[in-house]
């Protein structure tokens, strides 16, 4: 992990801070919201990420005075939200919460882009991510850790199939990465969702699949195993499980998400919005209903947001690249 990586990480992980942002104007400051602020989440309702937006957001309008209206608008690996997002005025008053999928892996995956996640956008925070879990079935697949996966693997290149809720998913490209990282070669089978991949899972029609860790924690059960999570270390959730890492330095994979305005909205709006986030997710009750869903919950200025994009779509374009992914 490079050393602005590691600053930055350090950063989200702390504990609720003053916003490390430009201040604004008192008159500024008065003057928005004035009216009720869209917040655009690029997936349907009752997921994850729609979860966090109305706890999180919901949080925010109480503080600011203003309701935060979510407005679900799934589709094409999360582009029609953000495409929506991009085009809005850059007045504050449309925002969006996007994920890795959105600011880091689209642009690399699908061959024509309407929106450019680094110029059209203005960064806020980011705001969580989803610890991801290697579950394997042992009935099908009889391994206890990544070193023996890698070598029955190596043994037969091919043979062993994985799970995913689709091409391009942080759950492909996180078991992209343990491929490339462990030199081997294992079967895709992509699903429509994360739910028909984990059905499938249990009853054995796949070995093995990457998932985040609110899904890993209700299927462990019978041949249902954790044998390694993508973080760096081992997760709190889940002790006793080791990282992949421990195999395989340097291997990392998360789920994450943060919020964006459109290009050029003003800094004292981004920073307002900033603190409020912020404010936000300090409350107990607020943190602790996010904790308990397996959202790893996270802070950061515009500009470490900014540099985190950056990081993450140059790592996973290499993966991307690498394993010739494309969509359309």
């Amino acid at each position: 992990m490079n050393p602005t990586r590691r600053s930055i990480l350090r950063t989200m992980a702390a504990a609720p801070a003053v916003a490390a942002v430009a201040p604004w104007s008192a008159s500024a400051q008065s003057a928005y919201p004035t009216r009720p602020v869209r917040v655009i989440v690029p997936y349907a309702a009752g997921g994850g990420t729609d979860f966090f937006a109305r706890l999180a957001f919901g949080a925010m309008g109480e503080q600011l005075g203003q309701q935060f209206v979510i407005e679900n608008k799934p589709g094409a690996g999360t582009n029609i939200g953000a495409e929506s997002a991009a085009r809005a005025e850059p007045d504050g008053y449309t925002l969006l919460l996007g994920d890795t999928a959105t600011f880091a892996t689209n642009r690399t995956l699908y061959r024509k882009l309407s929106f450019d996640p680094t110029k059209d956008f203005t960064p806020i925070s980011l705001t969580g991510r989803f610890a991801l879990v290697l579950l394997v079935n042992t009935n099908k697949l009889p391994v206890k850790s990544v070193r023996e996966l890698v070598a029955e693997a190596k043994k037969n290149p091919g043979r062993i199939n994985y799970a995913t809720p689709g091409l391009g998913s942080p759950f492909h490209l996180a078991t992209e990465l343990l491929s490339q990282a462990a030199g081997i070669k294992l079967t895709h089978v992509p699903y429509r969702g994360a739910a028909p991949a984990v059905q499938d899972l249990v009853a054995g029609q796949v070995d093995m699949m990457f998932i985040d860790f609110a899904t890993a924690r209700s299927q462990l059960s019978g041949p249902i195993q954790a044998i390694a999570v993508a973080s760096p270390k081992e997760f709190a959730g889940l002790p006793g499980v080791p990282p992949v890492a421990a195999d395989h330095p340097e291997f990392e994979a998360w789920a994450w998400q943060g919020f964006v305005a459109p290009a050029n909205t003003p800094a004292e709006i981004v920073a307002k919005l900033n603190d409020a986030y912020r404010g936000a997710v300090a409350k107990a009750e607020i943190r602790d209903k996010l904790i308990g869903a397996g959202i790893d919950v996270l802070q950061s200025s515009p500009a470490e947001m900014a540099a985190y994009m950056r990081d993450e779509s140059a790592k996973w374009e290499k993966v991307i690249r690498t394993a010739n992914i494309t969509l359309e």
